[in-house]
Parts: C-alpha cells; sequence; structure tokens
C-alpha cells in the first residue's frame, strides 16, 4: 500500500518485549489459554493513546506485551460519507499480518472506539476472508448495527452518560450489549469497567485484577512523535527527543544532561527507553525552526508503549490559536476521561490554584478532554466566567479553552502546580508539577493518568 505523506496514513505500532506481569500480591500471572492478539483502532481526533491504560491492564493480567497493537490513521476525514476509503481498510490487513507473524497466532481480536467502529465494521463486511481472521470484535460507543459485523462474535459496549447532542444510539443486533453507567464517551474506551467486559469477553475468564499493576524499579517506555490529528510521524530535519529526569516537586530537571536522546524521524517512532518506575519525567521535542514543545505526566507505573507526544506543524494547527509572549506560559492538558465540570459530581483541575474544569468551560454536553490553557489576549488577567470562543467552537466536542495567566520567565525561574480531583476519586489528587516556561518559545503539554490508584 502506497501512504501519502499527509493524506491518509496507516501506521502499524506494534509492542516488542515481553515482560511477565504481576499480581497484585506480586506472584506472576500466567497468560489466559488460547488467547489472541488484540488490535485497537481509535476514533475521531484519536490514536492509540486511547488504549494506553487498556494495553497495561491487559499485561497486569499476563497478556505478553507484543500480543497488544494499535492501528492508526487520519481520522480528520472521518465525517464525510464515504470514510473510510479503501487504504485505510489495507492497512488494517497490515497490522494483521504483521501481529499474526509476530506471535504465531491463528486470529486477532480487534477493538473499535467511536469512528473506530465504523472503521472496524466496514472491514468486516468488506471480504468474507477478512472477517475470517478476527476471533471477536468489540464495538466500543460507536456504530450500531443490525447484524453481527462480518457475522463476528460482538461485544458492544456503550456509555450511560450521553448528552443529547451526542447522536449515538441503538445496539448491536446478535452481540452482547452492556451499557456502563456513569461513563462517558471517552471513558468508554479506557474505564476499568470496560477493561473486565472485555477480558471476559475475550477470554472466557474473569480478571485477576482490574488494576494496572506497578512493576518495581526498571520498567521500558516507547511511542511515537507524531503531527496530530494526522497520526504522521515528525519529519523536520534535526528533529530530537530528549528524556529528562526531573523532580517531581518542581518539575525542574536533574542533572546538566537528558536520561537519553533520539532522532525523531519516520513514523516518528522513539525508545524503548531504560526508565525507572515512580518517577518524573519530561520529554522534550526540539525541532529546527520550531518552539520546543515540553510533555509531561504523572509517574509511569509499569512499561508502557503507547506513549503518544502530539505535536503540530509550526504554524499551523490549534496550538496557534493561542496568545504567546515572554510573560507567560500557555499549556495543553489532557485526560482520556472527560472532564465533568456541571455535574453533582465534578473534576476539580486547579492550576496554579484556580479551578480551570467549571461548568462553562467543561460541561457534560462538551465531553471535554482537552483544554487549551493560556492568557487570552495576554493582557496578564485571568477570567474563566467563560471559555475562550476560539477552543470551546473549533469542533462539536472533545475540547475547550481556558483564559489563566500563568506568569512565565526565559529561562524557567518557578513552578506551575497542576492539582487534579477526579470525580469519583473520594477526594483523592493527582498532583503534576512542571516549570513556568514562557510561550514565545516554548509549548507545554501535561497529560494525567485516566485512572486512580495507590502506586
Amino acid at each position: 500500500m502506497k501512504t501519502k505523506l499527509f493524506g491518509i496514513l496507516a501506521v502499524i505500532i506494534l509492542v516488542g518485549m515481553l515482560f511477565p506481569a504481576c499480581a497484585p500480591g506480586g506472584g506472576k500471572v500466567s497468560p489466559p489459554a488460547n488467547i489472541k492478539p488484540i488490535v485497537f483502532v481509535h476514533g475521531f481526533a484519536g490514536s492509540a493513546a486511547q488504549f494506553e491504560s487498556q494495553a497495561m491492564r491487559f499485561e497486569s493480567n499476563g497478556y505478553p506485551a507484543n500480543y497488544i497493537a494499535a492501528y492508526e490513521y487520519d481520522s480528520s476525514p472521518g465525517l464525510s460519507p464515504d470514510f473510510p476509503p479503501e487504504e485505510i481498510l489495507a492497512g488494517i490487513d497490515q497490522v494483521i499480518d504483521t501481529v499474526l507473524k509476530d506471535t504465531g497466532a491463528d486470529k486477532v481480536d480487534t477493538i473499535g472506539h467511536s469512528l473506530g467502529t465504523k472503521v472496524m465494521q466496514t472491514y468486516l463486511r468488506s471480504s468474507p476472508e477478512r472477517a475470517a481472521r478476527v476471533a471477536h470484535y468489540v464495538n466500543i460507543d460507536g456504530q450500531a448495527s443490525e447484524d453481527l459485523p462480518g457475522g463476528v462474535p460482538t461485544l458492544a459496549l456503550w456509555a450511560g452518560q450521553r448528552p443529547p447532542t451526542f447522536r449515538i444510539s441503538g445496539e448491536v443486533v446478535g452481540a452482547t450489549n452492556v451499557t456502563l453507567p456513569d461513563v462517558t464517551h471517552v471513558e468508554c474506551a479506557t474505564c476499568p469497567e470496560a477493561f473486565v467486559e472485555m477480558y471476559k469477553f475475550l477470554t472466557g475468564e474473569e480478571p485477576t485484577t482490574d488494576k494496572i499493576v506497578p512493576q518495581p524499579d526498571k520498567i521500558q517506555l516507547a511511542g511515537r512523535a507524531v503531527i496530530f490529528p494526522q497520526n504522521i510521524g515528525v519529519q523536520q530535519p534535526g528533529a530530537t527527543l530528549q528524556i529528562w529526569e526531573i523532580d517531581g516537586k518542581t518539575g525542574a530537571r536533574v542533572g546538566s544532561q537528558p536520561q537519553a536522546t533520539y532522532p525523531i524521524g519516520g513514523t516518528g517512532a522513539w525508545g524503548p527507553f531504560d526508565a525507572k518506575s515512580s518517577t518524573n519525567y519530561e520529554f522534550a521535542l526540539l525541532r529546527e525552526g520550531a518552539y520546543t514543545a515540553h510533555f509531561y505526566s504523572q509517574p509511569f507505573m509499569r512499561s508502557d508503549y503507547l506513549i503518544r507526544l502530539n505535536a503540530e506543524i509550526p504554524g499551523k494547527g490549534l496550538g496557534t490559536h493561542m496568545d504567546s509572549s515572554d510573560h507567560h506560559s500557555v499549556l495543553y492538558v489532557s485526560r482520556n476521561k472527560e472532564f465533568w465540570g456541571d455535574q453533582g459530581d465534578n473534576d476539580i483541575l486547579e492550576i496554579n490554584g484556580a479551578n480551570i474544569v467549571t461548568a462553562e468551560i467543561c460541561p457534560l454536553n462538551k465531553l471535554v478532554i482537552a483544554i487549551f490553557v493560556c492568557d487570552n489576549g495576554a493582557d496578564g488577567k485571568t477570567d474563566l466566567a467563560a471559555p475562550i470562543p476560539y477552543f470551546f467552537s473549533a469542533i462539536p466536542f472533545f475540547i475547550s479553552g481556558a483564559d489563566l495567566y500563568m506568569p512565565a520567565a526565559e529561562p524557567a525561574d518557578g513552578t506551575i502546580s497542576l492539582v487534579l480531583t477526579p470525580r469519583g476519586g473520594g477526594g483523592k489528587t493527582q498532583v503534576i508539577n512542571i516549570p513556568n516556561w514562557a510561550s514565545s518559545n516554548d509549548k507545554i503539554a501535561v497529560q494525567f493518568d485516566d485512572f486512580l490508584q495507590a502506586e
């Protein structure tokens, strides 16, 4: 299959290392009998990141790491009626070919989320030969169906909390249809309740745990640096990824040299990086003629091969609508679980003490998983009474914007504190501290875990 750089891109992402999983008590977990490799297909404006936590749950229950794969593509034309084209279906053929060869399995299990359900249903119906290579299919909160796609045994998971403006309804006739109460659209793909249902359906057994089991001491991290949402690898000449260990209390770098440096090109793949569990890291993407992108997350509990560092083409993309200066920071904060701001049990996300998850900025009907945060107008003032209009209206769902002034310096000389109190967490908090990089030359992305558990 020929692939166009800025057209439809089918990328095979395979997890290439095998690690023993551990039970909650510390013992090893044997893989379930007769398991099949899993191929995840994301939805609109999505990526393999929506399967990041589920991959770690499957591995915590004995799945070898190379049995987890994701298929990524350019979903931006996904609202057109003739989507997906044959190029995308042929890309699924490629990933299945590679997974079967790598594992020696005879079939795969497939999982589609949102727009990915339309992609997978089209694929399974396109030919008997394609459907014959799929043992099970999981349809997550997406397209309904009047029959089993391709005749493949199907589990259909549906979000119980869905705003009326989000047009998904019905069921997959002949499938096992399960509605997860108090769960929204993206959360339906990432939550532990969905994992339990998927695991039982795919293996015929109850999982040993629905938790992500920590690995002590040494872990490996790997992923891709991509232009998003096209999901193509960063291509700028001289593009480099630096991985720094940082002080979790301040966000400041530890030492004068990065722990690892990777040239970025091609698919944007980097790693595996030999890391330490429960340690804070910064991923700094450097490109000629472009700002430095700094990526932060919570400490990693176990090996993770689906890390996505989402960048934009310099001068293009939503981020160009954030005002920049030498005096304030801008950041993009996300979580693969919707932020609720207008429900009885809400998320609270305080940045330097100011909560940006409000009824106005994060109403349930927007299904917000990402917030662009900047000093709108570069006036040195904060105004959280309403969302930044551009980001709130840029696309119907998933993103919003908050006008928050965060003082900055060049070089950074202070700390921006982000404290998330997630809904349903009993008051527990998730904390990420980062440097106050000036937005004239540096942009910041922060991703919170979509799960809450003790390490």
